[in-house]
């Protein structure tokens, strides 16, 4: 007698492979824990007088793996990347894995007064630091003409 362990999840990763390929989307590459176990990171935005902030969370990705770029035509920053799948747990009575992974990208509309040429990135312990200058407009004062 073949004997097959229970999977309760298996009808559940069955109707979300038909979902995604109804919808052309590919099966989150050909794996499904990328399906299961999807990454996305979290934003945080801040301004100040001088410029835009965009701090992005993205532990255990290493640097080489961020992609950040400007589309100057669209006025968009794209943020993509990937965070790779570690090393899982089996052991004969336990098997666990909690963290996401995969492929990564987000897109924000940058407003017109962002210095384009000033950009910069830096990643410090797994955070994303973005800072998007403003240009600084000249404030003129107002000119009366005198009406003859």
């Amino acid at each position: 007698m073949l004997v097959t362990r229970f999977d309760p999840f298996a009808e559940i990763r069955e109707l979300e492979k038909r979902l995604l390929s109804a919808v052309n989307v590919p099966a989150a590459a050909e794996n499904d824990k990328e399906v299961v176990n999807a990454f996305v990171p979290s934003v945080n935005t801040r301004e100040d007088e001088n410029s835009y902030m965009v701090e992005i969370d993205l532990p255990g990705v290493k640097k080489e793996d961020i992609k950040v770029n400007i589309d100057p035509e669209k006025r968009t920053l794209t943020i993509s990347g990937e965070r790779k799948f570690k090393e899982e747990v089996k052991k004969e009575d336990y098997y666990k894995i909690e963290s996401s992974y995969g492929k990564f990208m987000r897109t924000f509309s940058l407003p017109e007064n962002v210095d384009l040429e000033n950009i910069d990135a830096k990643t410090e312990e797994g955070v994303l630091h973005i800072t998007l200058p403003k240009i600084k407009k000249e404030e003129t004062e107002i000119k009366e003409i005198p009406v003859k």
